[in-house]
């Protein structure tokens, strides 16, 4: 099945970046990314209620969003939460509620106005492109 982790063990694998420092920028992660035809990408951070998105996090996913529209694609950075406290359970991502997110040229993240699943997000933004 599409989407699905074929390798839940091998995903389980946390990576060591402590090689990876230059002066005080180190690596950061994305959850999930979709690249839609070629025409959009969606960047998507997962986080457990209330856990905050750290600085560098926030910036890399900035970034990528404003440089992607200025290489013609449109683009959208999601931060969702999840409240599952049982951790051999999955996140099913389509059903996290959207925290906050960011589309250029805006120069600041928005806040959905009423709560909205990150299915709804993504279907709503790929509505646009």
């Amino acid at each position: 099945m599409r989407g699905a982790i074929r390798h839940a063990e091998r995903a389980k694998q946390l990576n060591d970046f402590t090689g990876l420092r230059y002066g005080n920028i180190t690596p950061t992660d994305i959850d999930g990314v979709i690249d839609y035809k070629d025409r959009a990408m969606v960047f998507l951070e997962i986080k457990f209620s209330g856990a905050p998105l750290p600085f560098g996090q926030r910036l890399a996913l900035e970034r990528l969003v404003k440089n992607n529209e200025k290489a013609g694609k449109r683009s959208i950075a999601i931060v969702a939460d999840h409240d599952i406290t049982d951790t051999s359970r999955q996140v099913p991502a389509a059903e996290c509620i959207v925290r906050e997110y960011y589309v250029a040229p805006n120069t600041k993240w928005l806040i959905p106005r009423a709560p909205m699943t990150v299915r709804e997000m993504i279907d709503m933004f790929l509505d646009l492109v």
